[in-house]
């Protein structure tokens, strides 16, 4: 089973580039949905109550995911520092929930799985991929792209110097994706191109639901 990697900067449209794989027949795996189920988990609940106190809880008990990230994702030497006590609590049990489901996966007899991971190299989850998919978009698109989502323009700049530099991304990938203009039918050219250069079948027919990506 081919393992696909999305490796690019924040805003370049991993999550576009995964759903054009998953319309050829890769089964999507998100690690950032594994990793908000994760953060349902009792024992993990515990642990960031005790590591950043309960305002980080809403009213019903369940991790505010907003206030947490208004926590971690900042500049500062405090925040990193926070950034790193939240991973050294869910990237382990993160790492478990994607070998799993990778093994289900394997089992039943998927052709290939899309992995979607911020932090993939960071965490190590690079050694689960057999590809690595690198998404060309330039900083200012990006930017562009990330207001419209609402984000303040230091936001990107936050989220992206905790991640690994887009030079060794680039670095570390096999194949590479522009994903530079609004056109979504050439990018799906550029998908559905290294689909047939890896010679997969189209595997629309097979049901991999039930997964642990959710």
């Amino acid at each position: 089973m081919e393992v696909i990697g999305l490796a690019g900067g924040v805003a370049s449209g991993k999550s576009t580039v995964a759903g054009l794989f998953a319309e050829l027949g890769a089964v999507p795996l998100d690690a950032d949905r594994i990793g908000h189920a994760v953060l349902l988990e009792a024992e993990v609940k515990t642990a960031l109550r005790n590591e950043f106190g309960p305002a980080i809880f809403a009213p019903s008990g369940e991790v505010d995911r907003k206030q947490l990230a208004g926590m971690v994702f900042g500049m500062d030497a405090a925040s990193r520092q926070r950034l790193q006590k939240l991973e050294a609590i869910s990237h382990p049990r993160i790492s478990h929930r994607l070998a799993n489901e990778l093994e289900r996966l394997r089992r039943a007899g998927a052709v290939a799985c899309v992995l979607d991971a911020a932090v993939m190299f960071k965490a190590g989850w690079d050694r689960f991929c057999t590809r690595i998919v690198f998404i060309r978009v330039p900083r200012e698109i990006r930017l562009a792209r990330a207001s419209q989502r609402g984000w303040a323009p230091n936001e990107l700049d936050a989220r992206e110097s905790n991640q690994t530099p887009l030079e060794e991304k680039e670095r570390r990938a096999t194949d590479f994706i522009d994903n530079s203009t609004p056109d979504l039918s050439d990018l799906r050219r550029q998908v559905a191109r290294l689909w047939l250069d890896w010679g997969l079948p189209q595997e629309k027919s097979r049901n991999f639901s039930n997964s642990g990506n959710s």
